[in-house]
């Protein structure tokens, strides 16, 4: 505990010092200049204190603390409407998501679902929000509109994350307590089966973290308990290009397991969809995937404990939060190696960009703060490195970013 209070201090001294430099240096000249309506904010779930942080993106500082439920968890925000969902396990009884209106930073519903939620996601029309319920064996169809679930659907045992595909046709969900993986259709037109069953696909022990890529046609789930991933053919219609140009499947279809790191946790896709990277936690590296042929291409030291990576936009540059040896780092896709080594708060774990992507935020978990970390190398001063430290409640996990205009 000492030595935790000693690197907060000693980070949060250096983080002061960094950004009373910038200010006299006039080195805010790389950060974007926003419309007067212009709205940025961060949304941190602090499991300890269930509370969300909620930070302003734009003059960098604390905006305020909501309460919400008992042990919020996963966040996500409506591509379509102002709006912020967090699920709160509630572990003494029903599970609930707490509707944030992002335009006034208040709660503004509670919506009952089932028991201890633990991933939230919104389809692109912002129609929708599935939850995956790892007390019921679960997901929860939530309505937007009315704001209230419209349906439960059976999944496998302990599903732990849910995903919906980019076209919105289909909803993956990874269940860890049985290894398995449920692929369902939506029908959002349709109250009386919203959404149906379609495949359940065995053999990925311990089944974690999800991505699709951004065509529909593939979905990789990490493997945790068994140290690979499994790539997954998602069915496509027919008559679509998918199927008649590109020769994709027309059934949910298990194509191969991967074999990555010691037990890989999450997973970091290019924007392009060409690569995905297994972030492999007991293994201390990333597994680098190629999506068109289903190859791992190489596993690499990445640092202690990683937990969390995400791929900036122009797809050039991994991020990875090292949750065991308090640092953040930055490896060139391009290139094959790491670019840069940034110390964060204690226990860095969640990560997520500001929407201009200048900035990197980490959630440290033990320290009880967000690390904002410069994304580009600029001078000597001000390469890619700490730039400040942020408050958050006590044990921050997940986080979503909610950018818009004012009208």
């Amino acid at each position: 505990m000492t030595a935790i209070l000693k690197f907060r201090r000693t980070a949060a001294a250096l983080a002061a010092t960094s950004l009373s430099l910038c200010l006299s240096a006039c080195h805010y000249h790389d950060f974007p200049e926003y419309p007067s309506n212009y709205r940025e904010y961060a949304y941190i779930a602090n499991h300890g204190t269930n509370t969300v942080t909620v930070l302003d993106l734009v003059d960098l500082r604390l905006d305020r603390v909501l309460t919400v439920g008992q042990q919020p968890g996963d966040v996500a925000v409506n591509p379509a409407k102002n709006e912020v969902y967090v699920v709160n396990r509630q572990p003494q009884g029903t599970g609930t998501v707490s509707v944030i209106d992002a335009e006034n930073n208040a709660v503004s519903a509670t919506i009952p679902v089932r028991r201890l939620p633990v991933s939230i996601a919104v389809d692109a029309a912002g129609k929708r929000a599935y939850v995956a319920n790892s007390g019921s064996n679960s997901v929860s169809v939530i309505d937007l509109a009315s704001r209230r679930e419209v349906a439960t659907v059976a999944a496998g045992q302990q599903p732990a994350e849910v995903r919906v595909a980019p076209d919105g046709h289909t909803v993956v969900v990874s269940n860890n307590g049985d290894g398995s993986v449920s692929i369902y259709s939506t029908h959002v037109e349709d109250a009386r089966r919203p959404l149906e069953l379609r495949s359940t696909i065995s053999g990925c022990a311990g089944a974690m973290d999800i991505a699709i890529l951004p065509d529909s046609t593939k979905a990789f789930v990490a493997c945790s308990a068994g140290h690979q991933v499994m790539a997954v053919a998602l069915a496509q219609p027919a008559d679509s290009y998918a199927v008649k140009q590109q020769g994709a499947s027309t059934s949910d279809q298990m194509l191969v397991l991967l074999d990555v790191g010691k037990t890989p946790t999450h997973l970091a896709m290019k924007p392009d969809g060409g690569e995905i990277f297994a972030v492999n936690y007991d293994g201390d590296s990333i597994s680098e995937i190629a999506t068109f042929n289903d190859e791992v291409g190489g596993t690499y030291f990445i640092g202690s404990k990683p937990a969390y990576g995400i791929v900036s936009a122009d797809n050039a540059t991994l991020w990875v939060s090292n949750f065991g040896s308090d640092t953040i780092t930055a490896y060139s896709i391009d290139d094959g190696k790491i670019d840069t080594v940034v110390r964060a708060g204690s226990a860095p774990s969640s990560l997520a960009f500001t929407s201009a992507g200048h900035l990197l935020m980490a959630t440290d978990a033990h320290s009880g703060d967000v690390a904002l970390i410069r994304t580009k190398a600029h001078d000597s001063f001000t390469g890619r490195s700490l730039f400040t430290l942020l408050p958050a409640g006590a044990q921050p996990g997940a986080i979503a970013v909610k950018s818009f205009l004012l009208k």
